[in-house]
């Protein structure tokens, strides 16, 4: 199985927060773990606003960094295509996607029509969570994820 993670689910990895063992069960299960090039800058970006909010300390957020930084050459990273920002700019459209979603749609929806692997995809974003079942891929949480986000995802 492949699992593919959104930043919202990346985040988790790194940080306690509703969700993070299923993440890292997950993580633990797939023969690969894949996620878009974007996710990086997304997931600092989301640890940066962690520690300017208080979520995190300084000390703990420079050891998520890191171990961020450690990590990230283990995950197959999708690059951004011409082809797939093309998609990604029709399925924002469709969905009422932000870009940054949309890219995650288009790498998930790239990804699944290349492997012949099962491919489950990660998401706590609601929108795009309902934009990857609606392209009937695989998601976890089987359930609707809330409005609300928590922590700094």
């Amino acid at each position: 199985m492949i699992c593919y993670l959104d930043t919202s689910a990346l985040v988790k990895l790194y940080v306690r927060e509703p969700g993070s063992e299923m993440v890292r069960k997950l993580v633990d299960e797939a023969a690969v773990v894949a996620t878009s090039k974007v996710a990086y800058p997304e997931a600092r970006a989301a640890l940066a606003r962690g520690r300017r909010e208080g979520l995190l300390r300084e000390k703990e957020y420079r050891q998520v960094v890191v171990a961020l930084q450690n990590d990230w050459p283990r995950y197959l990273a999708v690059e951004v295509s011409d082809s797939l920002v093309w998609l990604a700019g029709e399925l924002a459209e469709k969905h009422h996607l932000r870009g940054f979603d949309s890219i995650h749609l288009a790498s998930a929806i790239t990804l699944k029509t290349q492997v012949k692997n099962r491919v489950v995809v990660a998401c706590w974003d609601l929108r795009l969570w309902e934009a990857l079942r609606a392209m009937e891929l695989e998601v976890v949480p089987e359930i609707r994820p809330s409005l609300e986000g928590s922590g700094p995802s």
